[in-house]
């Protein structure tokens, strides 16, 4: 007789966090997206999904907001993404080469069905 070792399948689920900034991101509304992120406390099976559909403006400010966000994330196991980049905003990833150093999608649906598609 022979026994047959049962089949786990292990499927990683992410806690989904959506923030979605508006207007500008600049040293006023930087810093508070930056406390806000900050706040949240990154946890490990987090996914962190900034959509920046309503922003039509970024300044270091904002960027600097991103990047400290995206190093609390990693350092936790948290996922951060971003998506929906308007054309304005695109221009300044691009420029700093941030669009290399982020996750960036090009919805939100696509977020959903390429992280993880589970949700």
């Amino acid at each position: 007789m022979t026994s047959t070792q049962p089949e786990y399948q292990t499927q990683q689920k992410y806690q989904l966090i959506v923030l979605q900034p508006q207007g500008y991101l600049d040293l006023q509304h930087g810093k508070s997206l930056k406390e806000q992120l900050i706040g949240l406390a990154p946890q490990p099976h987090q996914l962190w999904v900034i959509d920046l559909a309503e922003v039509n403006f970024i300044d270091s400010s904002g960027l600097v907001a991103l990047v400290a966000a995206q190093k609390a994330a990693r350092s936790s196991g948290c996922r951060l993404v971003i998506c929906n980049l308007q054309a304005p905003v695109r221009i300044v990833f691009e420029l700093t080469r941030l669009d290399s150093v982020f996750e960036i999608f090009d919805t939100y649906d696509a977020v959903l069905t390429t992280v993880n598609p589970c949700f």
